[in-house]
């Protein structure tokens, strides 16, 4: 989902609206339990108005990805849409991808603390790059986990998560 906004998504010639990614997310979420999805969004493309926003903070919260990768629209010069009418000043683009990742933030934090409680299959990826003594691993839905061990890398463990942040699991 690169946008909330039909608008918007047909201008960037996406091939679906947001009502048919949110049923196909729901059917996902029917077939698969607990699946963790991610997406991406562009916030800013050209001729987004404040409506064209609004919808895509409504299907963010409607659709509560685990995480979202945020980008703030810029121009690339060769691309159709770096030649497009309506480039959205950089001050309004700014304010409106702070706003988004306050939201995600909140879904992300909200969905891992639904983990809180639960024995995760984690994946060893090493020790963690702020505290040694610690590992860094990742959940089949590729959520990080902090736990603590001296398990080599590649090495599965089961993990009882005991807390949560937005970004990560402990």
């Amino acid at each position: 989902l690169q946008s909330g906004s039909d608008r918007i998504l047909a201008a960037m010639h996406r091939g679906y609206n947001a009502a048919r990614f949110l049923s196909r997310l729901e059917m996902a979420r029917r077939v698969v339990p607990r699946l963790a999805v991610s997406t991406d969004i562009i916030v800013g493309f050209p001729g987004e108005t404040e409506e064209d926003f609004a919808r895509t903070l409504e299907v963010v919260a409607a659709a509560r990805f685990d995480q979202a990768f945020t980008f703030q629209y810029s121009a690339r010069p060769g691309t159709v849409a770096a030649e497009l009418d309506g480039q959205v000043e950089k001050a309004v683009v700014q304010e409106r991808f702070a706003r988004l990742v306050q939201l995600q933030n909140q879904i992300s934090l909200e969905r891992n603390e639904e983990m809180v409680g639960t024995i995760e299959e984690v994946l060893v990826e090493g020790p963690s790059k702020k505290d040694p003594a610690v590992l860094t691993a990742r959940t089949r839905g590729n959520k990080p986990v902090h736990v603590a061990g001296s398990d080599a890398p590649g090495t599965y463990l089961q993990a009882e998560i005991t807390r949560a942040a937005p970004h990560h699991l402990m």
